[in-house]
């Protein structure tokens, strides 16, 4: 246990310096509020319809998506610099790491996620 006494005092110390900055920051920070300031919205325009409408799930479906191709191909980046999977079993692995990337976006296609309607 007297091992991990570093990682508390370090935990200790950020937090209390965390807790002095905050502190501080709301000690000094001024309070002048005004009308303009305290409405909803700040941009001049008075607020029309429903904060709670309904969203299309297109665009949830599309980010998430995006992020996980986006990860798959971040993947890649170790293979691109030549790492442990070098010659032609890191050519294999990348080759079959590819296929299942493609069967998976054509899986995507073939649902209709991409599609707008």
């Amino acid at each position: 246990m007297i091992e991990y006494i570093g990682v508390f005092v370090y935990f200790l110390v950020a937090t209390l310096l965390g807790l002095i900055m905050f502190g501080l920051a709301w000690k000094v920070a001024p309070r002048r509020f005004d009308l303009e300031k305290v409405t909803a919205y700040e941009c001049g325009y008075d607020a029309f319809g429903e904060a709670r409408s309904p969203f299309d799930v297109g665009f949830y479906l599309v980010a998430i998506l995006f992020l996980v191709f986006d990860i798959e191909v971040a993947y890649l980046i170790p293979w691109a610099l030549g790492g442990v999977l070098s010659g032609w079993s890191g050519l294999a692995a990348l080759l079959l790491f590819l296929a299942v990337l493609v069967i998976g976006f054509i899986y995507e296609w073939g649902k209709g996620a991409l599609d707008w309607n």
